[in-house]
């Protein structure tokens, strides 16, 4: 599949969709006080950069990108379409990401990620990435539900 990632200013109707079933996807597989996806206006602030992924004009993905300060961001609402899961969409979002904040000169990519089973294909990706497991970060603590990660760019 050849994929074209974008900017998006999250206005559209297909991503406020995929944005909903990413968030009712974590509600089904995480207690309320462990889901921290944010909605349509937390990635909205000035601090996130958000991109969508298409492929043949048909939205397959998205993933955004928080700085948290000079050199550390987190990675947020990635997320691949579920007819389109397991075709390479979340690794070109993860690459492209880790370029981003590599062109931006920080020095480290951070996540939170879910610490079920339903969870471990993300972990698996990023993990196959170079990402290691770390304590919380930013204003996270400590969730048995949650497992957090970083990568030293």
């Amino acid at each position: 599949m050849n994929f074209e990632i974008r900017s998006d200013d999250l206005s559209g109707l297909e991503i406020a969709e995929l944005l909903s079933d990413h968030l009712r996807e974590m509600h089904e597989n995480s207690p309320p006080e462990s889901v921290h996806a944010l909605d349509l206006d937390g990635l909205k602030r000035p601090e996130i950069t958000f991109w969508s992924v298409r492929s043949g004009g048909t939205l397959v993905g998205c993933g955004a990108l928080k700085e948290l300060d000079l050199w550390h961001a987190e990675i947020k609402s990635m997320r691949t379409a579920r007819p389109f899961r397991g075709k390479g969409v979340g690794k070109f979002v993860l690459r492209h990401i880790i370029g981003e904040a590599r062109k931006r000169g920080l020095k480290r990519l951070s996540l939170e990620t879910g610490s079920m089973a339903a969870f471990a294909p993300a972990r698996r990706l990023y993990e196959s990435h170079g990402f290691d497991y770390c304590e919380p970060f930013a204003d996270y603590r400590s969730d048995r539900n949650s497992v957090f990660m970083t990568l030293k760019l």
